[in-house]
């Protein structure tokens, strides 16, 4: 099963929350519901090297997809979720903004 740690209050999440829920292949961690899941999540980017460029960025590192095998990655076409940015982008969000430490974004 695939993992997909997300936030409620991040648009690009809510999108990908919103075409995965349901689908058995996935397991949706929403990392604001419970201190637990943000605990897990942070203990996978503190340690995993897939984030390295995230944090250069001043990004958080969400939507993130963690493989059955383990592989981290944050593109969701890569998994065969979407077709193009513009399919999953909010007409109210820009498309590539993601949430970042720095207030861009989001």
């Amino acid at each position: 099963m695939i993992k997909v740690f997300v936030m409620q209050t991040c648009p690009d999440c809510e999108w990908v929350k919103k075409e995965l829920t349901g689908d058995g292949r996935f397991e949706i961690i929403d990392i604001g519901v419970h201190v637990r899941n943000l605990k897990r999540f942070l203990a996978l980017r503190d340690t995993n090297p897939a984030f390295a460029e995230v944090k250069k960025r001043g990004s958080i590192g969400i939507p993130c997809f963690v493989t059955e095998e383990g592989r981290v990655t944050f593109d969701s076409r890569e998994l065969g979720i979407l077709h193009s940015e513009q399919e999953y982008a909010p007409e109210s969000v820009e498309v590539g903004a993601a949430c970042g430490l720095d207030g861009k974004g989001c």
